[in-house]
């Protein structure tokens, strides 16, 4: 399952970037933004994404465990933050977590578990896995902390959700990437419905 779902990422977040508009598009222009992928060839069928939502997730301090046996581990608990887009807005719910892994390329495994709660009080488990990697020196930048310019590194996730509040049992069946950004105070996902 796991194979699976970093195949998917990596197709998909590749074709996102590639035909995706400026990330910096705000919510409120979310209506307009459709990122189309390239055309189809013959025999393949072209793929469209839109803007599902916004995450911003509040952090704690992260929790460094140290070298385990597939690399160096560190547990973010997360505190907080809201999530907004054209049909759900709401706050991210305290205690969920990413437990983070640097591999020994120098490649960083992302596996977050929150609990989303809409402004109707609808609660949304949203799981995703992801990778983010980069220069040394931009990925020892951000593990300190520090601003970094977005465009330096590679940051991407497979989101997944889980409801049972019927109006947005449509989260249930759609498959979605992340692109993100870190931030000294957590994290920023965009995330994108595959249509």
């Amino acid at each position: 399952m796991d194979l699976l779902r970093r195949d998917v990422l990596k197709t998909v977040a590749a074709s996102i970037v590639a035909g995706a508009t400026s990330s910096e598009v705000a919510c409120a222009d979310e209506a307009s933004v459709e990122n189309r992928f390239p055309s189809a060839k013959a025999g393949h069928t072209a793929m469209n994404s839109r803007l599902l939502m916004t995450v911003r997730i509040a952090a704690a301090p992260s929790q460094k465990l140290g070298t385990v046996p597939h690399g160096n581990r560190t547990v973010v608990p997360v505190t907080g933050g809201h999530f907004e887009g054209l049909r759900l807005r709401g706050e991210i719910l305290s205690g969920g977590g990413d437990w983070l892994l640097l591999r020994s390329d120098n490649v960083l495994e992302l596996d977050l578990r929150i609990t989303l709660e809409t402004d109707d009080h609808a609660l949304i488990y949203m799981t995703f896995q992801g990778l983010r990697h980069g220069p040394p020196e931009v990925i020892a930048a951000l593990g300190r902390g520090e601003v970094v310019d977005r465009a330096s590194y590679y940051f991407r996730t497979l989101p997944r959700f889980e409801t049972s509040t019927e109006s947005y049992a449509f989260l249930n069946r759609m498959v979605t990437v992340g692109v993100g950004e870190a931030r000294p105070d957590g994290a920023i996902h965009r995330i994108y419905e595959i249509l």
